[in-house]
């Protein structure tokens, strides 16, 4: 076909963060052309129909790091967005019938663990101020360019930010757990490793802090979207359209084209060829450099950097519909509030979570899955027919490949496991149970294009944070290729639904191209 008319700027992918930054870039001024596979945008934040009447947020499943810049600025809000508070923000039910209620009032909490352990509530609070710090550490870069490490350093120098981010860095979250707690049920509520996986690896405490750093979220900008994730991206795509963003769907790039060495547009898979100045990818770095480039194209060192970059921390995502709630009143007693359902995480101990890593490194599915169990509908009954619910669960951890057989083999048995696991929390589970569904690695590559099904696009660990992710040369958005940037997760600061790297791509872009004139 022939070339269609230029554009400012195409963003390849309409996920969350390439929606982001068509707007920024359209309020500018520029002509911005979003391209999406899909016949709908949102990326992996989306809200989809899996069973008859009943939809459930396939992939991110809850608001805590949504920028409220980027919130304010795209008026979210005004294009449709509302959010369900979570108040409690977490229900942990433990061994013995015991169980932890964490709230947004830090005292209400501390009374709440209290009936475990008096200690362990009174240390709550040095708990959650070593988070804040934390937190306040990683987030105040989230809409910067990246900084190096020993950048970082230099600026905690001299503070009482300095010890906090040493251990950050050289620290880790089995040892942080245990100076803090002394129960081991209330040391089970908080173990935690998130893409470093081993709880005792030096800089778990950092992988865990960026996603913890949502302590530091503003309460109405944390919890349920209202109509599901996927309520974001549509609030997204209408204020991006109202600011003269053209969105394509069912469009695949094929091929990033390049000519004498710059970017200067894409082919798509059916031949079409469409021109810009720039050219932002919100596809992962690896599907970006090693697919939709050709490897010639790619200078070596980038190419080095992309093939060894780290996407070994995968997840199982399993959904079901319900008929009724899954009853917990054996924790929670009789006539308990339901929306206490809104956010489960199952993890009876340290041990537990421990042997679940150790499973998935040997390659196979865990004996003891962690589970972030959600259940939208306690807020959102819009999501269901009436007086039916959904559940979303993330599992950690899954491998990437299994070491025997292959995830398509293995999927009933390890959703039947997980409907087990559940079930040992929620006796009536499989009698409310309708239908299920279950996203293994293999599967969220497929349907989303996450290489390795890497939710985060690479792993967040201490080794990819800041200007060393996923590569020094692509971690500020730029590339070495002329009129090539990056706008998704695979840049800075990481993964989850924050908005910050469509954000911060958007603005380098907009002052390369002032510079430029």
């Amino acid at each position: 076909m022939a070339a269609q008319a230029q554009y400012s700027a195409i963003v390849v992918g309409g996920g969350h963060n390439g929606l982001v930054a068509a707007n920024y870039l359209a309020r500018q001024g520029n002509s911005v052309l979003v391209l999406e596979r899909r016949d709908f945008v949102g990326g992996a934040c989306i809200t989809e129909e899996l069973f008859p009447g009943f939809r459930v947020s396939s992939c991110a499943y809850i608001c805590h790091l949504l920028h409220a810049k980027v919130i304010d600025d795209l008026e979210l809000r005004r294009h449709g967005l509302e959010i369900y508070e979570m108040d409690p923000v977490s229900f942990h039910p433990l061994p013995g019938g015991e169980h932890v209620l964490r709230w947004h009032d830090d005292e209400r909490t501390a009374e709440n663990i209290a009936r475990i352990s008096p200690a362990d509530g009174a240390s709550y609070h040095d708990w959650t101020a070593f988070w804040r710090q934390a937190g306040g550490i990683i987030q105040r870069y989230f809409l910067t360019d990246p900084p190096t490490l020993a950048e970082v350093a230099a600026d905690v120098r001299g503070t009482p930010d300095e010890a906090i981010f040493e251990r950050m860095l050289t620290g880790n979250m089995k040892d942080l757990v245990e100076e803090h707690f002394e129960s081991p049920l209330v040391r089970a509520c908080f173990i935690d490793a998130q893409d470093a996986g081993d709880v005792r690896a030096p800089g778990s405490i950092m992988a865990v802090g960026y996603i913890r750093s949502d302590i530091l979220t503003p309460d109405e900008n944390f919890g349920i979207p209202k109509g599901g994730m996927g309520a974001i991206t549509q609030a997204m795509a209408r204020s991006a359209q109202s600011q003269g963003v053209e969105i394509r769907l069912n469009a695949e790039v094929h091929r990033i084209l390049m000519q004498n060495g710059r970017v200067i547009g894409v082919q798509m898979a059916d031949g079409e060829r469409i021109h810009a100045d720039a050219v932002l990818s919100n596809a992962d770095p690896k599907r970006t450099f090693l697919s939709l480039i050709g490897a010639d194209d790619v200078p070596p060192p980038l190419l080095n950097d992309i093939r060894r970059a780290k996407t070994e921390a995968s997840y199982l995502k399993f959904h079901c519909a319900m008929s009724d709630l899954p009853d917990f009143s054996a924790y929670l007693g009789e006539n308990y509030d339901p929306k206490a359902l809104a956010y489960i995480r199952v993890c009876p101990s340290v041990e537990y979570f421990e042997r679940n890593w150790d499973d998935v490194k040997r390659g196979r599915p865990s004996s003891s899955p962690v589970m972030y169990i959600q259940i939208p509908t306690v807020y959102d009954d819009t999501l269901t027919p009436p007086g039916k619910h959904v559940m979303s669960v993330w599992s950690m951890y899954a491998p990437v490949r299994l070491r025997e057989g292959t995830w398509q083999d293995a999927r009933h048995v390890v959703g039947e496991h997980l409907i087990d696991t559940i079930a040992r929390y929620a006796p009536n589970f499989r009698d409310v149970l309708l239908d299920w569904e279950l996203f293994t690695p293999a599967e969220l590559e497929e349907r989303v294009g996450l290489t390795d099904g890497n939710i985060r696009h690479l792993d967040i660990t201490s080794q990819q944070m800041f200007a060393m992710r996923g590569s020094r040369s692509i971690s500020g958005y730029r590339t070495p290729i002329e009129g090539l940037y990056i706008c998704g997760a695979g840049a800075h600061p990481g993964g989850e639904v924050t908005g910050a790297p469509g954000h911060n791509a958007a603005h380098i872009l907009l002052r390369d191209w002032e510079q430029a004139v």
